[in-house]
């Protein structure tokens, strides 16, 4: 009989084995954000090099970026299973539930992370490929340990969401220009109130687990909503950055608007009644925000409008009749 104060994530008598485990490494990878970081790689890829789409090239992108992504989380959960483990909201995660055993995690998440980097370099280009590496190094030794430390943790969290979309515009391109980073910059911006709502929300979670994000040493929210409204409000004239830049044309310019003013509205909700339904519209606003407005950029692409390739203005001129 084993010792109840054995961790369940240290055990290693057994190693699930067969199809049946394959949810659990997905959870582990947590598939369902790895499969949002795709996405954005995949809108960074289309606006780059819509009008001479590879279908291959795409492939390899996507699925070099998504290996990566899950490799990088299941390092995430491999650091911090003894936290995840005093935290509700993540105590049956697949090490804590003491579905994997610590030495399987690791393996499982180093093989994905060099399968995903591999695939980047060698059927993409390396500039891709760096990007995915430095951006799996940010996540998993620096993010992941200074959550523990500080409330910074946030903003380097931030940097790696913002490095998909420039993979993508990398792999379309083989170089970063002006759209890139415009569009790296965009998701920068929206991931300050989409994990800080989300923090708010478990704060006395995160306390627990000995993570310190903002909202832990600001429990009232007194300055972590005004945040919240700070970052949702430079959301707002983001369509007429992509419209002067030439990356985008009336239907984004107004659509994202509309979107701006959305995510703000609810941000100034939470600001003045801090609340946990208020938290919760705003984490639920900023899921809803972002494939719109990625969806809504990636479709103005092939409306006719002027846009703009290898930061050059590409515009549409009247044939003079005669």
């Amino acid at each position: 009989m084993k010792p109840e104060s054995m961790h369940p994530a240290l055990e290693a008598e057994r190693c699930p084995a067969g199809l049946g485990v394959l949810p659990v490494y997905l959870e582990l990878g947590k598939a369902r954000l790895s499969t949002l970081v795709v996405i954005t790689a995949f809108a960074g890829f289309m606006l780059a090099g819509a009008e001479n789409l590879h279908p291959g090239l795409l492939f390899w992108t996507l699925l070099g970026t998504g290996l990566a992504a899950l490799g990088a989380n299941a390092f995430n959960q491999w650091r911090e299973a003894a936290l995840d483990a005093r935290m509700e909201r993540t105590r049956r995660r697949p090490l804590p539930a003491g579905q994997l055993t610590s030495r399987h995690a690791l393996i499982w998440a180093g093989s994905v992370s060099i399968m995903g980097i591999v695939t980047l370099a060698w059927f993409v280009n390396g500039l891709t490929a760096g990007l995915g590496a430095l951006n799996l190094l940010i996540y998993v030794l620096i993010y992941t340990p200074l959550k523990r430390v500080s409330s910074l943790c946030t903003l380097a969290g931030a940097v790696c969401g913002a490095i998909p979309p420039l993979m993508g515009w990398a792999a379309a391109t083989g170089g970063l220009d002006y759209g890139a980073w415009l569009l790296a910059a965009t998701l920068f911006v929206w991931q300050i109130p989409h994990f800080l709502s989300l923090a708010w929300l478990y704060r006395e979670d995160y306390t627990r687990g000995g993570f310190r994000m903002l909202p832990v040493a600001d429990p009232t929210g007194r300055v972590t909503c005004p945040v919240i409204v700070l970052y949702t409000l430079a959301l707002v004239p983001v369509g007429l950055a992509f419209f002067l830049g030439g990356l985008s044309g009336y239907f984004f310019l107004g659509a994202s608007l509309l979107l701006g003013l959305s995510f703000l509205y609810w941000g100034t909700q939470l600001f003045l009644r801090r609340t946990e339904t208020n938290a919760r519209r705003v984490f639920l606003a900023s899921l809803i925000y972002l494939p719109l407005f990625m969806g809504f950029l990636v479709i103005d692409q092939s409306l006719p409008n002027p846009h703009t390739r290898g930061g050059q203005v590409l515009e549409w001129h009247a044939t003079l009749e005669p």
